[in-house]
């Protein structure tokens, strides 16, 4: 009976059970199948969720490749732009914003990096993206105060004094 509540519900069970055993590349396309097929059944908030920790599962490091955690934080903001006061919504912005923390940790990482190389130039766009892209995460501080020790290495007393006075 392909087509019965019970198939449906199967569907979505064998999806969770491919996260359940760590299996995230056969759980993605199960749960976007699912989506696919069954935009409007009362699971779908679930599938999304499920899918957003998927991709959030598999973030590993923040000084290494980013893509999970992007690929996270785009599915955790699409569930809650189609479900802002579901059942999932308060875990799934709060993992929203510490995949923002991440991505602005790599950022910071990247721009440290290149001062360490003397590329000033290249790190101040970094610490700048950090203010401008992920102005809500705690990384905000340091990257100030990275931009204010470069400025002052370059020798722009006059912009360091202004960016500090923000950091103040």
């Amino acid at each position: 009976h392909p087509y019965s509540d019970l198939a449906v519900r199967s569907q979505i069970m064998a999806a969770w059970a491919y996260y359940h055993a760590n299996d995230y590349i056969n759980a993605i396309p199960a749960l976007e199948r699912f989506i696919e097929l069954n935009p409007a059944d009362p699971l779908v908030e679930y599938a999304f969720y499920l899918r957003a920790l998927s991709y959030y599962e598999q973030i590993v490091n923040v000084e290494r490749d980013a893509e999970m955690t992007l690929l996270s934080l785009n599915a955790f903001e699409e569930m809650l732009r189609r479900f802002p006061d579901g059942e999932y919504a308060r875990d799934a912005s709060l993992k929203a914003d510490l995949a923002r923390s991440h991505l602005a940790g790599k950022e910071m990482a990247v721009g440290r990096f290149y001062i360490e190389r003397g590329y000033y130039t290249a790190a101040l766009r970094r610490f700048e993206r950090v203010i401008q892209d992920y102005d809500t995460s705690n990384q905000v501080p340091e990257a100030l105060y990275r931009m204010v020790h470069v400025y002052l290495a370059l020798g722009l007393v006059d912009e360091a004094d202004r960016v500090g006075s923000v950091a103040v």
